[in-house]
């Protein structure tokens, strides 16, 4: 098992649970999985970035669904990277090269999409990370812009800050992102 291709599964003290995924193309097989998520029923999305799909599989690493291809049509992908999932059981995937947040049913049927390549509200350069609050915001890495932008579930702008630097409040890049339950955005 190549460790870069894999999922691996840890308690709280670091302890590895269980682990899946191979490199490859097949169902369960992975080619730069980037992004994950958990759904409130416990079922894990992964983004396979290198194969431009979506897979979804049980706690136990049990392949359930995938859904995707090379493509900027909807419900298509260039190097997905964030994956989100909302208390709805809508998924949210930060579809990266194509510049776009796609939103899509818990089984890949595509509901919209939101988001061109630019500088301007609600544009992006390469959205990497994803975040969804209990409230519907949607929070953005928006990587080559230097900020992070919000949205409503439904795609419209919210708000945004940050700028290219190094102090408080700027950034080099940005990737990662997560909100917890008081809605403060790390």
């Amino acid at each position: 098992m190549s460790f870069a291709e894999s999922i691996w599964v840890y308690s709280s003290t670091g302890t590895v649970l269980r682990k899946w995924g191979t490199e490859g193309s097949e169902d369960g097989q992975f080619s730069y999985p980037r992004g994950i998520a958990v759904d409130g029923h416990g079922n894990v999305y992964v983004a396979d970035t290198g194969r431009n799909r979506i897979q979804v599989f049980s706690n136990d690493g049990t392949f359930l669904r995938k859904w995707g291809t090379e493509g900027s049509e909807d419900g298509q992908f260039i190097n997905p990277c964030g994956v989100a999932v909302d208390g709805n059981g809508n998924v949210y995937v930060a579809d990266s090269s194509n510049h776009r947040i796609q939103v899509f049913s818990t089984t890949g049927s595509f509901i919209g999409k939101w988001g061109i390549y630019g500088t301007n509200d609600g544009q992006f350069r390469y959205p990497i990370g994803i975040a969804v609050t209990s409230n519907g915001k949607v929070f953005v890495t928006d990587f080559s812009n230097n900020r992070v932008q919000v949205f409503n579930c439904d795609g419209t702008f919210f708000g945004k800050w940050g700028q290219t630097g190094s102090v408080d409040g700027q950034f080099n890049y940005p990737s990662g992102i997560a909100v917890d339950e008081q809605g403060n955005v790390y």
